[in-house]
């Protein structure tokens, strides 16, 4: 079993995608039909996080998310594990793998 979706519902959602681009996801804008517009970013193991403005549906709340991004993606963060927070104030914790390290990240 894995995890295919990841949703996050936000009320700060260009917040939240420049946070998330910063951590080395692309993130692409999508609308499907007349649902509202978002950004999705797929991983390589073929997983998709995907962050949605809060206006149906509430906030997603406290969530503890990890991720691993490639160190040539990992915008000048060293090696190692970081503890970073969200712009709604979810925790994020950041694996950098050595250069050189394969990952599954993007």
């Amino acid at each position: 079993m894995g995890i295919d979706l990841l949703v996050i519902y936000t009320a700060r959602l260009e917040e939240c995608r420049d946070f998330y681009a910063g951590l080395g996801l692309d993130l692409v804008p999508e609308k499907h039909g007349s649902g509202p517009d978002h950004y999705a970013a797929a991983f390589a193991d073929g997983g998709v996080l995907e962050l949605y403005p809060a206006t149906r549906r509430p906030e997603t709340g406290y969530l503890r998310l990890g991720l691993t991004v490639a160190a040539h993606r990992a915008a000048g963060r060293s090696a190692g594990r970081h503890n970073l927070t969200d712009p709604d104030g979810r925790t994020v914790v950041l694996t950098v793998p050595e250069p050189g390290a394969t990952t599954t990240g993007s």
